[in-house]
Parts: structure tokens; C-alpha cells; sequence
């Protein structure tokens, strides 16, 4: 699997936190979620970190099967679409926008089932 973020490093404009919020999940997250291939969409809110110098307000993380579906999705119209539509969210936020993609491997958690 692997996975593209986009890490929202900096910080959200004084008094637009709700604003921000709001416009992100009203207007991107049905656009985001109609990506081609994708298989998973997280949207994450920092809610503290032990480097208050550097916050992430928002990472973006999704998830597809094989890198070609990555390259698929950002080539597509609804790309376009987000980034012409993402101008909204960054008009409230200070920083940069940082796209990474992961290679993901998944292992499940070893749970004592009282044995």
C-alpha cells in the first residue's frame, strides 16, 4: 500500500480556526473522497504535539493500492477541482502544504485475550 499526505505545517489564521475547519469538510473532503483508486481517506486535527514550534493543523492521508493509482488520481479532473478549490483554505492558513508519499506496511496489534 502506500500513502500520500499532505502535512498543513504552520498555523491557522488568528480567529478563522472554525472557518478553516468547517471549509475543509464542507467543500474538500467530498472532493478528496472522489478521487480515482482511492481506498482510504483520514483527515487528521492536531490536537497537541510536543513541538508547539512547528504545528500541523491538518494532514490529509490517503490511501491506494499501487503508486500508478496515485499518479492516476493526480491526474485527474478532480485534482484540479481540489486544488482550484483548496485557494479557500489556504486564504485562512499561514505556512506551507507539504505533499509525501509512504510505502505502508500494516501489522495488527498483539492483544491479550487473557490466556
Amino acid at each position: 500500500m502506500f500513502i500520500r499526505c499532505a502535512f498543513f505545517k504552520g498555523k491557522i489564521k488568528s480567529g478563522m480556526e472554525d472557518a478553516f475547519h468547517a471549509y475543509w469538510r464542507e467543500n474538500l473532503v467530498p472532493l478528496w473522497s472522489a478521487f480515482p483508486q482511492l481506498l482510504e481517506l483520514r483527515v487528521l486535527n492536531e490536537v497537541e504535539s510536543d513541538d508547539i514550534e512547528n504545528p500541523f493543523p491538518l494532514v490529509l492521508v490517503m490511501k491506494f493500492a499501487t503508486r500508478n493509482d496515485i499518479k492516476e488520481a493526480l491526474a485527474s479532473s478532480t485534482r484540479w477541482t481540489s486544488k482550484e478549490t483548496s485557494k479557500g483554505l489556504l486564504d485562512m492558513f499561514d505556512g506551507d502544504v507539504i505533499h509525501t508519499v509512504f510505502a505502508s506496511d500494516q501489522f495488527d496489534p498483539v492483544i491479550d485475550k487473557g490466556a
